[in-house]
């Protein structure tokens, strides 16, 4: 037992460590990057840092509530698209085209989020991979707005005092965006609302049963991770001055499950440490070989056998265990 007692103090504060050690090497990295000549990166971070965000947004439904949702990319996709619709129609103010980008990609998470739960299991996961790939094959069908060719954007929204033209603006933006979406993560998960959220992901009639209104709970959280792949995906359509119906095919959503599988289901860090270590790989194996999926396949499985709980969680895992060998008696 005192060994148990000493292991979770330290594995709490080895984690805040890891956590501000990190923010503060994000912080920095803009300001290092040119004099090191790796200015380029600043951009392929900021890129990292949305998918973060996306994959991170898919763990709280995924992770918290057990809803394994193959469509979630429709929302990611949905508000990038509507930024830029929203551009190409004279709306360039981020303050106006941001909210309301987002606000429409939470009522279609509600419609779509009011139907599938009504559904479990595998039936939930074909139904949301049934309405993203509706939602794809409707913005494909949008000849006014690019069809499959995409929607090219002419400038960055517009926010008062900030210039996303610089690198290094849009960077701390972006930055202080995920930051602030993640803190909002953590306190939701451990408040109320989250620990009734993982009640119905452990045993959903036994929660039904107490009287918490399980499908409302549930809705929300959906609705809410919704909003926040849409604003993922407004910050990448000004990231890359491009939207594509790609990004709401149904191969995007594996590929954000996927980051939150390798970064670890459920843990606080899960999804921004996934989506760094996919997309670096993938970046990293591109400079080599055309061939990079299978290397990166390769990877991918050794880290899932290697760490089945997810990277997120072996370096605090492994402190811990030999904390817990020094402690024993």
């Amino acid at each position: 037992m005192t060994g148990l007692n000493v292991v979770q103090p330290a594995s709490r504060r080895l984690a805040k460590v890891m956590s501000w050690t990190m923010l503060a090497v994000l912080v920095a990295f803009p300001l290092i990057a040119p004099v090191i000549d790796l200015g380029f990166y600043v951009s392929f971070v900021r890129r990292v840092m949305i998918f973060a965000l996306a994959a991170s947004s898919l763990n709280f439904i995924l992770g918290y509530g057990g809803m394994v949702a193959l469509g979630h990319a429709a929302f990611f996709g949905a508000g990038a698209y509507m930024v830029a619709i929203l551009a190409l129609e004279g709306v360039t103010s981020a303050l106006v085209a941001w909210p309301v980008a987002m606000l429409m990609v939470a009522l279609l998470a509600l419609v779509i989020g009011a139907i599938s739960l009504r559904t479990r299991g595998v039936y939930f996961i074909m139904i949301t991979l049934a309405f993203a790939q509706m939602v794809y094959y409707i913005f494909i069908s949008l000849r006014k707005y690019g069809g499959d060719d995409g929607i090219n954007l002419t400038g960055y929204s517009q926010i008062p005092g900030i210039d996303l033209a610089n690198d290094t603006s849009f960077y701390y933006l972006v930055l202080a965006i995920v930051v602030a979406c993640l803190s909002l993560i953590n306190r939701l998960v451990n408040a109320r609302f989250g620990r009734a959220l993982q009640g119905i992901r452990e045993n959903e009639s036994r929660m039904q049963a107490l009287g918490y209104p399980v499908v409302a709970i549930k809705l929300l959280a959906f609705v809410l991770a919704g909003a926040m792949a849409g604003l993922a995906g407004v910050l990448l359509a000004n990231h890359n001055l491009f939207v594509s119906p790609s990004l709401m095919h149904w191969t995007e959503s594996a590929s954000l499950i996927i980051m939150v599988i390798v970064g670890g289901i459920g843990l606080r860090y899960g999804g921004v440490v996934g989506a760094a270590v996919l997309l670096t790989l993938e970046e990293f194996l591109r400079l080599y070989t055309e061939y990079w999926h299978l290397p990166l396949g390769v990877l991918l499985l050794a880290i899932v056998l290697l760490a089945p709980a997810g990277l997120a969680s072996w370096w605090p895992g492994k402190v811990a265990l030999a904390t817990r060998q020094k402690a024993a008696p």
